[in-house]
């Protein structure tokens, strides 16, 4: 194929991409709305011994009727129309789709051709597809769809699909109706092979650190509800994992991102060195880089030291994020320097 038929390509591997998330994020959705209760459970870190505990109560409690009832256990059992062992509320609460499986399979298709977008790109350009501002957004945004599909599989984290669906949406509108450049070369200080290096650490990074905002929101949104007076059975903030489970998932995605955000921001310095004769020159990028960096350190600092959990760090780690979108979309259009490639 020609350098023009893969950039063609590409194009439409996006809009399938796009599509393929939209139908995801109606199928997560409607997972959080109608799907089963019991499913939702297994939120992140879920104390196991809890629920064998509990498991094994029911084992206990099912073994002594047995036991007292004798043969009229079992008639009755077989009168309700329920084999022993089996949960005869479970055909009742299971949908008519099942959304969850609907979700994860648009999911990975999605995420196949997001891939090929890439590859496509980077094929047609004869170089690494995040040279420009839609490459780059394009690139946060698979970064941030892989995140929550590891964390995802991890976890058991599938109430995140939702909002990680809808933001990669937003990420891909943004950056085909604002932000869309042709396949082209790039300008002669990203025409480097540190741009393998640094920026795919800054990519991945931001993709982590994206999946880590949303379950802060999330924890912030339940918090709130639960200090208001609770939240009510069925509806879909019941359906979310406690908030503990959602404060410690927010917490091991950021210790994940943090040590790749730190190295981006070294590799880029011995990249400026070598474009630039300096390794430091307080561009607005290279500012912002290390607001970001030193607010999300003090996020984990303060958990590691100071016991800082719960709101006061969720509202630090939100903190810490909105420096992130502010680095990527402010610094490229609100200041002029060596970074300002938009």
């Amino acid at each position: 194929m020609s350098h023009a038929d893969l950039a063609n390509l590409s194009d439409k591997l996006m809009l399938t991409t796009v599509v393929m998330y939209i139908i995801a994020l109606v199928a997560y959705a409607a997972d959080m709305g109608f799907g089963r209760r019991r499913a939702v459970a297994a939120g992140p870190a879920e104390n196991s011994a809890e629920s064998t505990a509990k498991a094994e109560a029911k084992v206990l409690v099912g073994t002594a009727g047995a036991e007292t009832a004798g043969g009229a256990g079992s008639g009755e059992a077989a009168a309700d129309g329920a084999a022993p062992g089996t949960d005869a509320g479970d055909g009742a609460e299971r949908p008519q789709v099942d959304w969850i499986r609907l979700a994860v399979l648009l999911n990975v298709l999605g995420w196949g051709a997001h891939l090929g977008v890439l590859v496509t790109r980077g094929l047609a350009a004869n170089r690494w597809p995040w040279g420009n501002m839609y490459e780059f957004l394009t690139a946060i945004a698979f970064a941030a769809v892989t995140a929550f599909m590891v964390v995802m599989f991890r976890y058991r984290a599938r109430f995140l699909g939702a909002f990680v669906m809808a933001a990669a949406v937003i990420a891909l509108g943004v950056a085909n109706i604002w932000l869309y450049d042709s396949v082209g070369p790039v300008s002669p200080a990203l025409n480097s092979y540190w741009i393998a290096i640094h920026v795919t650490a800054a990519i991945i990074a931001t993709g982590a650190f994206t999946v880590a905002g949303a379950a802060t929101v999330l924890y912030l949104v339940k918090e709130r509800a639960e200090s208001r007076g609770g939240v009510a059975d069925g509806g879909v903030l019941s359906r979310l994992p406690s908030v503990e489970s959602l404060d410690r998932l927010s917490m091991r995605v950021t210790m994940f991102a943090f040590p790749i955000w730190t190295a981006a921001i070294i590799m880029g310095a011995i990249w400026a060195d070598q474009a630039w004769g300096r390794y430091w020159g307080w561009d607005p990028k290279e500012i912002w880089s290390f607001v970001t960096w030193v607010i999300y350190a003090a996020y984990l600092h303060a958990r590691a030291t100071a016991g800082w959990k719960g709101r006061k760090a969720a509202i630090l780690s939100l903190v810490a994020f909105a420096a992130l979108l502010f680095n990527f979309f402010g610094v490229n259009y609100m200041f002029s320097g060596l970074h300002s490639y938009a």
